[in-house]
């Protein structure tokens, strides 16, 4: 870390630490005011006096998960460091640590408010919680405030709501302003983030980033995507691999053996064993996962998740994997955590749920299937392995067809030079600011000048005007633009002859109740036994199309459907027995435009080194292929489909879609209607204007 930017830190200056995953930035945040803490605790008991009440330090993630990792990573070095004060004689009492999440018992809450720990780690929803409660009282002594994964954030909604309950923990504190610290290891641009941080205030830049250490590869195990079927028979007679393919040990025993399960099992699950690619990753992922002391598969999303921990473990024989995502319950995810740190489990199939900076132990390899979508989601994915101070982070992509074989080529390479997308933080999100007017008009009244001074403090709503304000405040105060609004409820009452609002009776409750910006998604919640603990949430599609006395996979663990209620289901263990697979509804995040361009200019130059010395594209095709092999990290398969995927293209439409063309198709569908299709490759945020549009 740059001396001179811990010194500004130490100095009490707001701050943006960038530093490289697994540096310990979050540790070193921390003890900076730990040090401070433990020394002015350790002085009053020397002196007889009493702790000082209240707050110090609060710390906010993004994740559950990573509340609870925090927890447990600094309570050790904590006993540590009061043990070396001790043997140096040094006036030191360790700083107690409180955690508030969804999960947190009430019991706990309850204690939190009368007895409040010096350290206080939380998300963003749980803060907004406890400033509408009496709770916000142990919140007037805070001194430092530390923003975990602040990239996660600063370009959402869910940034902007927190932006605005941090402003109000400023609020409470009066004239003294908590120090606000930022930590990231993927954050560009770097001034957006630090505005986004401090809002209106100045916000140092300490960046101890360097390029990404990367042992990364692209592989493909059949020569033919398209036509997979020969890999069923002999996924592993491969020709000699590339110079830097990754070589995994026992892969000449795997063939029939490891595919035999899947051959009886095809037709069920709705796979071709001579036509899905699927039996030939299958055994990749097994040998690579059994190669290694830890692994994590990252998949996009939480059906492929569960599918893929299911069929790993019946092509296994064992339960060698276990799935992680956000549709299992918090207690079933932190045990499948601990087991996977202890060495009990060898490998978790995850998606976003672990994609953060959760501290998961010496993890060996990751292996993604499917393209990560981004340059940041790559990196943050891969950089669970190897999560320690230097080390190089491994990592190995199965693309699933060709098309996503094209993208995670790109993405790997910007990966390597670490071209993290640029983020951009939301302008006025009107919506957000009406939750959160409601919320402090539930505390207190407010002046409407003190609100607008307030609100302007935020990056977000730093350009708001009072006509603005005015119109959300007329707006929640029930004057409507028509009588179609006239069933809604107003909020709060806006006294204009002393310019103050308040709310109404009940509005504080329904804030709380609504809080925060991720949506409800209709989840039914699964549980064991009628008052048993939660296992985890089903969607509700998929809920309506069970019936009880089937069986259902969750976790990669089976459970039997006893009864489905009005907003639950329960259910009883079923070890052993086979359940249907559970789907999620959702959209995807859509490819960054970034990526998007990135993508297109890749093609142009792929399409310049096929085309050899001006020839037809298929004239280069050696040369294209050496190309990918050297300096895209694709094993010989993998760029001999990409090659062919770009030839096929060009010799069907002449023209491929690139960051300086857009290719037109026009056919004929089934019926004999004219169909056209719009490529570009600039992904859903573009193309759903478009849509829109057209």
């Amino acid at each position: 870390m740059q001396r001179d930017g811990w010194a500004r830190i130490a100095a009490g200056e707001h701050a943006l630490l960038l530093a490289p995953t697994g540096s310990g930035k979050t540790l070193a945040a921390f003890f900076y005011a730990i040090d401070q803490l433990g020394r002015e605790a350790g002085e009053r008991a020397g002196n007889g006096e009493k702790t000082q009440p209240g707050v110090q330090l609060l710390y906010i993630s993004p994740l559950k998960a990573l509340v609870a990792d925090i927890d447990r990573n600094l309570r050790a070095p904590l006993v540590g460091v009061a043990r070396t004060a001790e043997q140096l004689g040094a006036q030191f009492r360790a700083p107690r640590v409180a955690l508030r999440t969804g999960d947190t018992p009430a019991r706990d809450r309850r204690a939190q408010s009368r007895d409040p720990a010096e350290i206080l780690v939380t998300t963003p929803e749980s803060l907004y919680l406890i400033l509408g409660s009496a709770q916000r009282e142990t919140l007037r002594t805070v001194r430092w405030i530390v923003v975990d994964e602040v990239h996660a954030l600063a370009a959402t909604k869910r940034g902007a709501h927190l932006a605005l309950s941090l402003e109000r923990v400023a609020a409470l504190c009066g004239a003294h302003d908590p120090q606000r610290i930022g930590l990231s290891a993927t954050a560009r641009p770097v001034a957006e983030v630090a505005r986004f941080l401090g809002g209106s205030r100045t916000v140092a830049i300490v960046d101890a980033t360097g390029p990404p250490k990367l042992d990364l590869m692209i592989s493909v195990p059949v020569p033919d995507m398209t036509q997979p079927g020969t890999a069923a028979r002999a996924p592993f007679a491969m020709r000699e691999p590339a110079p830097h393919t990754i070589a995994l040990p026992g892969a000449e025993a795997a063939d029939s053996e490891l595919l035999a399960p899947f051959k009886s099992r095809a037709g069920s699950a709705g796979e071709d064993a001579d036509t899905s690619l699927w039996p030939a990753i299958y055994p990749k992922l097994l040998e690579a996962i059994r190669a290694h002391r830890s692994t994590i598969l990252f998949v996009n999303s939480r059906g492929l998740c569960e599918r893929l921990a299911r069929r790993l473990n019946e092509l296994a024989g064992e339960a060698l994997v276990r799935a992680h995502h956000g549709s299992i319950a918090h207690e079933q995810r932190r045990s499948i955590e601990e087991d996977l740190k202890a060495g009990r489990l060898r490998a978790i199939v995850a998606t976003s749920s672990l994609e953060l900076g959760i501290d998961m132990g010496a993890v060996d390899l990751v292996l993604m299937v499917e393209s990560p979508g981004a340059v940041s989601r790559g990196l943050q994915r891969v950089g669970r392995a190897g999560h320690q101070v230097g080390a190089a982070s491994r990592g190995l992509i199965f693309p699933k067809h060709r098309s996503d074989l094209l993208e995670a080529t790109v993405v790997a390479q910007g990966m390597r030079a670490g071209e993290v997308e640029a983020l951009r933080v939301p302008h006025t999100p009107l919506d957000v600011l009406a939750q959160q007017v409601v919320a402090m008009s539930a505390g207190d009244p407010w002046r409407v000048e003190d609100l607008l001074a307030l609100v302007r403090r935020t990056a977000s709503f730093a350009g708001i005007s009072r006509e603005v304000l005015g119109s959300v405040l007329e707006m929640l105060a029930g004057r409507y633009p028509s009588t179609d609004f006239s069933e809604l409820r107003p909020r709060i009452t806006w006294d204009r002859e002393s310019d103050r609002i308040a709310a109404r009776p009940g509005a504080g409750k329904i804030a709380l109740l609504s809080g925060g910006t991720i949506p409800d998604r209709g989840l039914y919640s699964v549980h064991l036994g009628p008052d048993g603990p939660r296992v985890g949430e089903l969607d509700e599609e998929m809920v309506h199309e069970t019936r009880a006395g089937e069986i259902v996979t969750l976790g990669a663990t089976s459970w039997r459907v006893a009864e489905i209620t009005r907003d639950r289901v329960i259910v009883t263990p079923a070890p052993g027995q086979p359940g249907k697979l559970p789907f999620w509804r959702g959209d995807g995040p859509g490819r960054p435009l970034e990526l998007g361009r990135a993508l297109g200019r890749f093609l142009r130059e792929l399409e310049g080194e096929c085309r050899a010395d001006g020839g037809d594209l298929n004239a280069g095709r050696g040369r294209a292929e050496r190309w990918l092999e050297r300096d895209f990290c694709l094993d010989a398969y993998a760029a001999r489909n990409l090659v062919d995927y770009v030839i096929q293209q060009h010799e069907a439409v002449g023209a491929l879609p690139t960051d300086r063309a857009i290719t037109v198709e026009r056919f004929r569908d089934e019926l004999g209607d004219w169909r056209v299709c719009i490529l570009t490759p600039f992904g859903a945020r573009v193309h759903g204007p478009w849509a829109l549009a057209i």
